[in-house]
Parts: C-alpha cells; structure tokens; sequence
C-alpha cells in the first residue's frame, strides 16, 4: 500500500527501486523530416526516471515512480501508461494549477546536427516538487532511490528537494545517480557544479565520459573521471558504443558493448541504468550488472521511442553468460529481444 499525499499515516510498501522525477508526453514523428515539415506525430511518454521505471518493472521487479502531473488529458496518459508497465504510481501528485509537460522531437540520432528537440515544460506540474509537497516516506521506501541531474535542473525547488535526498541521512537508501547534464535546462551557470554535488552525495553515479568533459571539462578517460569522483562506491562511466568502465572499491571493470543496429539513440542510458540496476539487485558480479547495462540498452537502441520491452531475463542472463569471444561477436538489431525461442545465434555474428 502507498500513500497518497505528504503526511499520510498509511505504510508504505518498500518497492525494489523508487524513482523522482518529470515525465512527459513525447511526439514522435511518423517521417523523417524537419519538425516545420513533419505531417503528423505518434504519442508515446518519456521522461529519465520513469524509463528506469518502467523497464525495471518490465524486467520484473518493483518499482515506484514519484512525481507530480498536471490536472489534464495529458497528465492522466502519464499516469494511466506508466502504471500499465506495473508501476507504482500512486505518489502521483495532480496539480491542478500548472500543465503536465510535453515535448516534440525528430527521428534519427539525438547527436545528429539535424536532430530537433521541442520542449513545452516551462512551469510544469513536475517543475513545482518541493520537499513539502513530495511525499519524502514513498520516495525514500525503496532499496534503491533513482534520481537524475535533470530533476536538479527544473527549479530551485527541485534542486532543494535533491539536495535533501542525496543528504546523508539515517536510514536513507542506497542513491542511485544518472548525471544527466542538459546544458540548456539550467537557468544560469552553476548547473555542471551542482551536479558534480550531487554525485558525490549519491551511492551509485552514472555518466557518460562525453558528459564529464562537457560538464566537468575532465580529459583523460574513465581513471581522470574516478579521479574527479571519488566518494561513490559504485561509479559507471559510460563510453559509448565502445563500452562502459565500473570503479568498485579499488578495482576497475571494463565491459566492450555488443555491435547494435541502432533505430534511435533515445533512452539508452536509461535503459542502461534500468540493467545494471536490475542486476545489481539480483546480486550479479560485476561484468554481468555491465552486461546487463549494455543488454538493456541494446534493447532501447532498436526500437525508435523511449521505452522497449526488455528481453526476458532468462535470454538476458543467458547472452550475458556468454564467453568474451561469443560476447565480442554479439550483434543485435530491431527484435532481438523476441529472438529467444529461435536460439541467441539469431543475434550473433562472427
């Protein structure tokens, strides 16, 4: 059982994985073509924190996503589509003053030149989370609590609100940190600062070695980003197509990432995050929560909106079970994850 507003008496259910933070209602177009050009848009949902949320909950755990929408069609698609993953929604807030977010976009890569982004969130329902309207006993009954920058972002009372949750704290749970820097949401300069904040107040960080140097102005690889980052017990340092690096304690663990067809590079660290997450949970060594990483994000990669349907787990365990040589001719396209039952091969090239 949830509760339903700050201060409710009720018990709360300890969830796998809680997540805090914005979704929105995302237009993906129906061609390729300038956003001035594009005839029409199928709708789907997005949001960082929700992706883990939902593709957690897909892969079969529990999890809890906390946010606040507005009082609006739109608001009650957020709600109805991520519950319909198995989601816990009911620390859901409804405003009935500010609208629920939304946000157009091209097809194609996200690091494309032509690539187009609309964004509608300016004074957002999810832009109004403070620490005295979220209910902090839902967000915080979690093994794990998922956050991200772009929350940090939004306003300063969102800001506020993370500053509480990444405190240290007794009791608090494991934090769980996807850096997310999105230059273009923060209002003035200090957002790469803040950031860097709140990594080092959080448990397990993720981040792209692209990301640190934009953000941090860090060269030198993964080993320059420990460096920088030395607080988390876990660090994951994404390196794109070529991999990603985990910093546990003293010891450093590289994973190359399989070959992908990519359809669209939308929502794959989330996804990524969603992977290791699930195999952290599950108590699996450390290449395998990589490989899972990768997994999960092979899955969003070959799909072309936020949110794919994750491969069953024992088809996942099995291909992140495969040895290096099997695992460096791994190549994965659009249906993968349905191609358990005709054999991994149907995956694989050499």
């Amino acid at each position: 059982m949830t509760t339903t507003g700050p201060g409710n008496a009720l018990d709360v259910a300890v969830a796998d994985v809680v997540t805090l933070g914005e979704s929105m209602v995302t237009f993906l177009p129906t061609t390729a073509a300038r956003l001035a050009d594009v005839p029409s848009f199928d709708r789907g949902i997005g949001g960082a924190e929700s992706n883990v949320a939902c593709t957690l909950a897909a892969a079969g755990h529990t999890a809890r996503w906390v946010s606040r929408v507005g009082a609006d069609g739109f608001g009650d698609h957020l709600v109805e589509a991520i519950g319909a993953y198995g989601v816990d929604v009911g620390a859901v807030h409804r405003d009935p003053d500010r609208p629920t977010g939304i946000y157009f976009r091209t097809a194609g890569d996200r690091a494309s030149d032509a690539h187009e982004v609309a964004y509608y969130r300016a004074g957002s329902a999810a832009s109004a989370m403070s620490v005295d309207n979220t209910d902090l006993r839902a967000v915080r009954a979690g093994r794990v609590l998922h956050l991200s920058g772009i929350t940090a972002a939004l306003s300063a009372d969102c800001l506020e609100l993370m500053r509480e949750l990444t405190a240290p704290r007794p009791g608090r749970p494991p934090v769980s940190f996807d850096v997310n820097h999105r230059p273009g949401l923060w209002p003035e300069a200090g957002g790469p600062d803040v950031l860097l904040d709140l990594a080092r107040g959080s448990d397990v960080v993720f981040v792209g070695e692209d990301e640190a140097e934009d953000a941090w102005g860090i060269t030198g690889g993964p080993q320059a980003i420990r460096d920088a980052l030395p607080e988390p017990a876990v660090l994951v340092v994404k390196q794109g197509a070529h991999g990603a690096t985990v910093f546990e304690k003293e010891n450093a663990t590289f994973v190359p990432a399989p070959k992908v067809d990519v359809v669209a590079a939308v929502g794959a660290g989330d996804a990524f995050a969603a992977g290791f997450l699930s195999a952290t949970l599950r108590g699996l060594p450390v290449r395998d929560r990589l490989r899972h990483g990768h997994l999960m994000a092979a899955a969003a990669l070959t799909v072309p909106g936020d949110l794919a349907q994750p491969p069953a787990r024992d088809h996942a365990d099995r291909l992140a079970a495969l040895d290096d040589q099997a695992w460096g001719t791994l190549r994965l396209g659009p249906g993968w994850t349905q191609t358990a039952d005709r054999g991994d091969e149907e995956v694989r090239t050499s």
